[in-house]
């Protein structure tokens, strides 16, 4: 049986079960005695084990059945949860964690046993008894136990095919031991097969299974009461073998015993010729090695392709919104081919068009739709940040805490899946540089524990999420100097700046203001990449601060990255479209009202100064050849940048499906992306934040 299609369900649960281990384990140090707590965590823990084991990832399942064993103390009283164990289960989430990471790139486990904290874990246990851990002697009833039963005949020997007969003595000639086993499954296990399937993928470590009984199609099918038997090739002992068995979950019993052919067949020839002619068992024969791909099948070997999380949990409401919206999109199928039937019709043409006005409803409608299924909350993102500021607080040994609000914030799958690592380096920002230490904080009158900001609402088309905190605030003078130290700006350029332009300074590439590179906030990888990253999702990030007070970055994402409301607008003969969720208002400006600040263009609008951009000169389009009287004029808005845009005409607004350019236009951050009109002409996507 090959458990390789389950890969994904796996992943997706498995790190569901993390995320709620971790949010325990820390609910667990502030109230160690809570007995719910410590029941979700033993529960966690429970169902990740026998995950692993159904995947056949042991040593994930060895380490989280430790865990188990340990939270069955806890349970049971006889352990007490102190900062030691707090320590200690964190310690075993990341090494679990890091598990799921290499199965995600290579469908596969690893080779690391964790044996330091397997030992830690059972150090605790043995606390508990009053004992000394013992290693050494662990092993040893497993050995005892299988000699005793390999001693004892128990493993009742099946007739054999010719082919099979031929099988075993080529391995016996061939100066292997071939071994009979049989293997008895737990009354309560549920996958029976994949059990079987991960007995025969353990034991083929040592050996070639030759035989199977029931047939393989049959153990695959689950045709098979609780046992199943096979006989093995191997150069190893039986005790191997049964071991190797044993230590498969929900495995009751394993026995081995040297196959003996005589026992096999007392009646060979007779029985073989009766088999050949009634049930034709040399066929399955034939089939015999085909489970010796399974497990190459589970392995999947192939590691360039690592296996992404490609899954989305939906509300049944939503779905039985978007079953209503396809239905509705049938009946008005049905109508235009009725339609179309009555050519000669004289009211053909109105019930067309109205039928054209119902079939746009329902587009509209079925888009919203498939818009909310895609919606995931950022929660799945952010819920490894207190975590993190755990880590960070003992790291820096700043006292710290992480206030989070708008966990429930919706956003795009695509646009979630990304944003993790941006909030990430402006959190550990916020620890590493924003907050002052403690003995400076009580200097300043300020509350000893440092508090950082994580908090998320809609607003429009766009989510905006901001991350601050209550500490020391960017000194934008340290900041100005360093930039003319570096030579990014003259002395002369830096007394004009204003703090909004020194602060975006923290954005250019490779400028840091740490004193030295540590692994907290990137290694010398400064804000720029965060910016990059958001502008990349079509997003911008901005800056407010003041000095001794705090620091907040406003990030601020599009809802969805696949289908927009867009403004069709027309510059000589081509086509443009521009994002209604940027678009401020459109004016009609007389040419005589333009001003001029420092050689640029400005309009003085509602008692406003906004700069005007000539979208021609921007897009390299040829000029006009007579300045008209006035201008059309789209007011775009980025948090509280504006800016005018100067088109031609306006089409009028579209919902827009946008497609990726890929490669196609490198260097030009001003073209988002691509949009095919109605009448087939492709539309080029603007990106207005990149003009401000």
């Amino acid at each position: 049986m090959d458990v390789s299609q389950y890969l994904e369900i796996f992943l997706d649960e498995s790190s569901e079960h993390l995320q709620t281990l971790s949010d325990c384990i820390m609910s667990l140090e502030k109230e160690p005695e809570n007995k719910d707590t410590i029941n979700e965590v033993f529960r966690a823990a429970h169902s990740l084990k026998g995950m692993a084991g159904t995947m056949g990832f042991k040593r994930m399942q060895h380490l989280t059945h430790d865990m188990e064993n340990v939270f069955q103390e806890v349970r049971s009283d006889h352990i007490k949860v102190d900062s030691n164990m707090i320590d200690l289960l964190f310690e075993c989430l990341d090494a679990l964690d890091a598990y799921l990471e290499n199965i995600k790139a290579s469908s596969d486990e690893g080779t690391e046993d964790n044996e330091l904290i397997i030992k830690e874990l059972n150090d605790f246990i043995a606390k508990a008894n009053g004992e000394q851990p013992a290693e050494e002697t662990k092993p040893e009833p497993e050995k005892t136990e299988v000699k005793e039963e390999s001693a004892e005949k128990k493993v009742e020997q099946f007739e054999l095919t010719d082919a099979e007969i031929n099988s075993v003595k080529e391995a016996l000639d061939g100066g292997q031991h071939v071994y009979a086993v049989k293997v008895t499954i737990q009354k309560d296990c549920l996958l029976k097969a994949a059990r079987a399937f991960l007995v025969f993928k353990a034991v083929e470590e040592f050996g070639q299974i030759l035989v199977y009984r029931p047939s393989s199609q049959d153990i695959e099918d689950e045709k098979f009461e609780l046992e199943f038997s096979f006989y093995i090739a191997t150069n190893e002992s039986a005790d191997k073998l049964v071991a190797a068995a044993k230590n498969v979950s929900e495995i009751e019993d394993a026995v081995a015993e040297p196959v003996d052919l005589t026992q096999s067949q007392p009646e060979p020839e007779k029985e073989e010729k009766k088999e050949e002619k009634t049930d034709s068992p040399a066929p399955e024969a034939k089939k015999a090695p085909e489970p010796k791909k399974a497990p190459a099948a589970g392995k999947k070997t192939t590691t360039a392709k690592p296996v992404t999380n490609r899954t989305v949990r939906v509300d049944i409401e939503k779905l039985d919104a978007l079953m209503n919206q396809v239905s509705e999109l049938i009946i008005a199928k049905n109508s235009l081919v009725s339609i179309s039937g009555n050519e000669g019709d004289s009211t053909n043409s109105q019930s067309f068009q109205e039928q054209i006005e119902y079939l746009e409803r329902i587009t509209t409608n079925l888009h919203e739709s498939v818009m909310k299924v895609r919606m995931v909350p950022i929660e799945s993102v952010v819920s490894k940040f207190p975590r993190m500021i755990r880590d960070l607080s003992r790291t820096l040994n700043k006292k710290m805490e992480l206030i989070m609000t708008g966990e429930d914030t919706e956003l795009d799958r695509t646009v979630v899946d990304q944003i993790g690592d941006p909030l990430q380096h402006l959190l550990r920002n916020s620890a590493d540089h924003g907050l002052e230490d403690n003995e400076t904080r009580i200097q300043r009158g300020k509350p000893e524990v440092g508090s950082i900001y994580l908090n998320a609402y809609q607003e429009g088309n766009n989510v905006i999420i901001q991350v601050g905190d209550d500490g020391n605030g960017i000194d934008t003078e340290a900041v100005k100097n360093k930039a003319v130290e570096r030579g990014i700006v003259t002395p002369e350029q830096a007394e004009v700046m204003t703090q909004k332009e020194i602060v975006n300074l923290l954005f250019l590439p490779s400028f840091s203001m740490a004193k030295k590179i540590t692994d907290i906030s990137g290694r010398g990888v400064g804000l720029d990449v965060v910016k990059s990253n958001i502008e990349a999702l079509g997003g911008d990030v901005e800056v407010a601060t003041k000095l001794g007070e705090g620091t907040t970055f406003t990030v601020r994402l599009p809802l969805t990255l696949a289908i927009i409301q867009a403004l069709m607008v027309e510059i000589r003969d081509e086509k443009y479209a521009i994002a209604l969720g940027s678009i401020s208002n459109i004016e009609d400006i007389p040419v005589a009202d333009i001003k001029y600040i420092q050689a640029e263009e400005v309009i003085h609008l509602r008692g406003n100064v906004i700069p005007l951009i000539r979208l021609d000169k921007v897009l390299d389009i040829e000029p006009r050849e007579e300045e008209p009287e006035s201008l059309t004029v789209v007011i775009v808005k980025r948090g509280d940048s504006q800016a005018g845009l100067v088109v031609d005409n306006l089409i009028g607004q579209q919902e827009i499906v946008i497609k990726s350019l890929g490669k196609y236009i490198n260097g030009n951050k001003l073209i988002s992306g691509a949009t095919i009109l109605g009448d087939g002409e492709v539309a080029l996507i603007l990106d207005v934040n990149t003009l401000m």
